[in-house]
């Protein structure tokens, strides 16, 4: 509804309303000049024209509820309520009636809907009809008995004359109020699109930058340009964005801070941020200088209200972004929903940030992991093959010199080749057995193990003993391929350093939970040292068991002491379903 439609309704409801006490009016007087003459003056012309206005009115009301009044149908009700006017006058005694006043109803409603001579003129046709009556009902009487219609008739031009020019006067200050305020919805309108266009473009940087700090700077930013209808106020706002730390929250971005309110670490366990901490939702406080933790900063010392926003994504906290006014009025429930989406939009950004910054971490630990596999195939490759071939070369190098000093023992020398040389062949294949092992992809986790150790027994006397149960219908290939380079990794440590006679691999399934062992009876070692290596990223091998238990969701127990062996176990959660 406009303003002015609004203003015409607010009119003609007062006028319905001023119809009813003019009604009881009439009926006030008729009973009073009853009980004064001792007789009923109620007659039933007079009932019938107040049940008939009462009937009008209600219409009239009506129609004003259901905001279906037309606009013709002002220009009607004016023509019903000078002839309702005109019939109270026939219903009384003519020349001296006590309904004339309310002629004066379709007088002002001429000039509240239309201008003065629109008053005048139903002024006019009032008067006119109270004379023709006067003369209809009495035609032989004097002049003098006219003389109650000249007054009556006086008045009723007087009051159209004076409700004209006030009601004109009150038409152009209504206008202009109107005017006025339709001036100022449209400012505020436009300021809205303006702060609108001004936080779209501003989120939209938000969403394109991956560094949080840059993130939270814009922020505030945004913020202030959320809060211009302020006025020059907006530019008085202290804010701040503090983050958790490991034991208290600390600043990462304000505005009009001290350079000591900057190096503050409020706890956040009291006042308005332990609030909004534990509940996860914005507060207010109308005394920020008696907070037991902002009261310590100097910027809102002078504040008279502050709020704080969390930012927080379903469970997960970040930390508070905190805003100060001197004025302790300012911050509306529309100006804190307003915050809390500029806040909400930045928590958007602020996960992008991390997952962006996550993705990179994932990235270098996965060339990490490319380099140290590499590393360890030119390893294996130097302490295996490689060392086999240069022992093969030497014999053959021998061999020349056998042939012309003792050609009998040629026959044997080429018998440790040929042996040398298959044993060769075995380790490379069991090499890249483990690269890629493809009956892993075909008949899964329990047919390689079986494969993987059997090819061990072939080049290493240790005595390995597998124990695994069929889990290839728990869990997916990629789960089973990690698990898989898992157990080649704490084989290979162990061939390498245990310096075991027995060797033990167990998998299978237990208490909703896929685990994998690894346990030898070797010389075993120190667990807290070598985790303190681990700590520093200097043990290799630590690094992959632990990185590839990560990446599978896994958790790995590790447990040696000298001369006891050494255990290693892997359990990874079954996804439900």
């Amino acid at each position: 509804m406009s303003l002015k439609t609004r203003s015409l309704f607010q009119v003609d409801w007062l006028l319905s309303n001023l119809r009813w006490l003019l009604l009881i009016s009439v009926a006030i007087v008729a009973l009073l000049q009853s009980l004064q003459a001792g007789e009923n003056l109620f007659s039933p012309i007079l009932i019938s024209l107040l049940l008939a206005g009462a009937a009008y009115n209600l219409i009239v009301m009506l129609l004003l509820v259901l905001r279906t009044f037309p606009k013709p149908l002002s220009a009607l009700t004016l023509v019903a309520d000078t002839a309702l006017a005109v019939a109270f006058i026939y219903a009384s005694d003519v020349p001296e009636t006590p309904y004339l006043f309310f002629g004066l109803f379709p007088i002002i409603t001429a000039s509240l809907r239309y201008n003065w001579w629109a008053s005048l003129g139903t002024a006019l046709t009032i008067v006119l009809a109270y004379v023709g009556l006067t003369y209809l009902t009495y035609p032989q009487v004097s002049l003098a008995t006219y003389f109650p219609v000249a007054v009556g008739g006086l008045i009723l031009l007087l009051a159209a004359l004076l409700s004209g020019l006030v009601a004109d006067r009150v038409t152009r200050l209504a206008a202009q109020a109107i005017r006025e305020e339709e001036e100022a919805e449209l400012r505020r309108l436009r300021a809205i699109r303006e702060r609108a266009k001004a936080i779209y473009e501003m989120a939209s940087m938000l969403s394109a930058t991956l560094n949080y700090r840059r993130i939270l700077e814009a922020v505030l930013d945004i913020s202030v340009v959320g809060l211009q209808d302020l006025g020059p106020l907006a530019n008085e706002i202290v804010s701040a964005v503090l983050l958790f730390g490991e034991d208290s929250l600390f600043i990462t971005a304000s505005r009009r801070l001290t350079r000591m309110d900057q190096l503050r670490r409020p706890p956040g366990r009291d006042g308005l941020l332990a609030q909004v901490i534990n509940t996860a939702e914005p507060g207010l406080t109308l005394d920020p200088r008696h907070d037991p933790e902002l009261g310590q900063f100097v910027a809102f010392q002078h504040c008279r209200s502050a709020v704080a926003i969390p930012l927080r994504a379903g469970f997960e906290s970040y930390g508070v972004v905190v805003f100060g006014s001197p004025e302790p009025d300012t911050f509306t429930q529309d100006r804190i929903e307003l915050l809390t989406a500029v806040c909400n939009q930045a928590i958007i950004a602020l996960q992008n940030a991390q997952l962006y910054q996550e993705l990179l971490a994932e990235k270098e630990r996965i060339v990490e992991v490319e380099e140290e596999a590499r590393k360890k195939l030119a390893r294996d490759l130097h302490d295996g093959p490689t060392q086999s071939i240069a022992a093969i070369a030497m014999r053959l190098n021998y061999i020349q010199l056998l042939l012309d000093k003792d050609p009998v023992r040629v026959k044997a020398e080429l018998k440790k080749i040929e042996d040398l040389a298959r044993r060769t062949t075995k380790e490379i294949r069991q090499m890249l057995f483990t690269l890629r092992p493809l009956i892993l992809e075909n008949q899964g986790l329990t047919a390689a193990l079986e494969q993987y150790v059997q090819k061990l027994r072939e080049t290493d006397s240790l005595e390995i003993h597998l124990e695994v149960e069929p889990v290839e219908e728990y869990v997916d290939k990629d789960v089973q391929g990690t698990l898989f380079y898992i157990i080649e990794e704490a084989i290979s440590n162990a061939r390498k350093h245990a310096h075991a006679d027995h060797l033990w691999i167990r998998v299978g399934i237990r208490d909703g939970l896929l685990f994998a062992q690894v346990e030898d009876d070797g010389v075993g070692f120190d667990v807290s040292r070598i985790q303190e290596r681990y700590d520093e990223r200097g043990s290799l091998g630590m690094i992959n068991l632990h990185e590839r238990t990560e990446l599978i969701g896994g958790t790995l127990r590790i447990e040696s002491a000298p001369g006891e062996g050494t255990r290693i176990t892997v359990q990874v959660p079954l996804e439900e379903g």
